[in-house]
């Protein structure tokens, strides 16, 4: 008997590997059904973030097919689809908050007298710990923004209510790859993990003092392993810059033979972990969410600069001196409830209000003009500007001179894109600090 099954068509637009990875992820949780299969199209944008195919593949999301493009690009391709095979029931923009605005603008003009368009979501690919309103309101105007706990929905809502925007918009529910068997007993030999982040902290003295406590802690206790789990490598970024990798910091300051460098997938790496340390990585949600036992570093202080401030209450806040005494810290439950951790074995139906919005939403016959808060009126000062740096006229509408169509580059073009990237990547990365440095003097 043929198959009744549709197929749901998925669109995600992401610009870092992590958030290739939140968006692919979140599509899946959202459009999963048991009456449909699902048609996952990736769309990277172009960018100095843009994930190399070795971050690609250490995701391990996968999609239908994969596309690079610029702004313009995707929107045209979002017009193609449209006309050609029909639109996408869904599309899931993961991006920083200028580029979901942008999107959201071009979507709207491209869109204009369609009689049907996709669901549109957005969200956050971790904890939310700074730029809250500015974040927030530059991803108002989609149909879905996804809050990752209770507390951020609670947040997020208060925000939208304060300026007299609509906060239906914002629905609760989870990280999306959270996962893996809870953690029951130690592993031999005891692991520890430090789960590094490219901008945090950000100073050379401060990372380099943090790799001084990793060796220490590793020579303090010579039956245990000290893996320092790396998000990229050099020339590689991610969706923050990182000036001084770990990587050249332990050529200055050289590794026990029990503590080393490791790449991989995250859950991997808490397969094999009996204690997780960081400064803030949304690492620490995840091996929470697992049961492991799981610090948040002091040393620096508890500072928003750092985001450790956000597991305030947590029970997690530790310092090196006190692991290295023995310390392992005990997290409150109840502030796990309300960080969408969901330890509790709920973390199934984290995403069951998403799906139904996104449900109720795709059953309309016709859905209204994405409609974002910023608009000529309400922003008039700011609003251009971020258009523009995506290429796209204050009504949402390509400038003139802005790429024809979405294509895909060929081999020579994608030759000196890459090699334009990396020269980007050495400037950002070398030339940058030592121009600071001399200014300094």
């Amino acid at each position: 008997m043929p198959s009744t099954k549709r197929t749901q068509r998925v669109a995600v637009l992401a610009d870092s590997d992590t958030r290739w990875k939140w968006g692919a992820l979140t599509a899946n949780r959202i459009a999963s059904d048991i009456s449909s299969d699902i048609r996952l199209d990736g769309y990277l944008l172009r960018g100095r973030a843009t994930p190399t195919a070795r971050q690609l593949d250490e995701v391990g999301v996968r999609s239908d097919a994969l596309h690079e493009v610029t702004g313009v690009e995707f929107l045209r391709a979002m017009e193609s689809a449209r006309e050609q095979s029909g639109p996408y029931d869904i599309v899931v923009l993961a991006l920083v908050g200028g580029a979901v605005q942008a999107m959201l603008h071009g979507l709207a003009h491209a869109w204009q007298g369609a009689g049907r368009r996709p669901v549109v979501v957005t969200g956050y690919v971790g904890v939310v710990y700074e730029k809250l309103a500015d974040g927030l309101l530059l991803r108002h105007g989609a149909d879905v923004v996804l809050a990752n706990s209770r507390q951020d929905a609670e947040r997020f809502r208060a925000v939208y209510e304060g300026v007299g925007a609509d906060a239906t918009s914002v629905v609760e529910a989870a990280l999306p790859f959270l996962g893996g068997a809870p953690y029951t007993e130690k592993h031999d030999p005891y692991t520890v993990t430090f789960a590094a982040q490219p901008s945090v902290p950000e100073s050379r003295a401060d990372r380099t003092y943090l790799l001084k406590r990793m060796i220490r802690h590793a020579k303090l206790h010579p039956a245990r392993e000290v893996l320092i789990k790396l998000r990229s490598k050099p020339g590689e970024h991610t969706t923050h810059l990182e000036e001084f990798p770990f990587q050249k910091l332990v050529q200055k300051h050289p590794l026990p033979a029990n503590c080393r460098l490791v790449y991989g997938h995250m859950g991997e790496v808490l397969d094999r972990t009996d204690l997780l340390v960081t400064v803030s990585s949304t690492a620490a949600l995840e091996s929470l969410h697992r049961r492991i036992p799981t610090a948040v570093l002091t040393d620096n202080g508890v500072r928003e600069a750092l985001g450790n401030h956000h597991f305030i209450g947590s029970g997690c806040l530790a310092s090196w001196d006190q692991l290295d005494a023995g310390h392992i810290p005990a997290p409150d439950e109840e502030w796990l409830a309300r960080q969408g951790v969901a330890a509790d074995g709920t973390y199934e139906n984290a995403f069951d209000l998403a799906k139904k919005r996104v449900a109720e939403l795709g059953a309309e016959p016709q859905l209204p003009p994405l409609r974002p808060y910023y608009s000529p009126t309400t922003a008039p000062g700011y609003l251009p500007g971020i258009l523009a740096r995506h290429h796209l006229g204050p009504d949402g509408a390509p400038l003139p001179g802005s790429p024809a169509a979405a294509r895909q580059p060929g081999p020579v073009r994608q030759v000196v894109r890459q090699a334009a990237r990396g020269a980007y990547r050495h400037g950002v990365q070398r030339v940058a600090p030592v121009i600071r440095r001399m200014g300094e003097l």
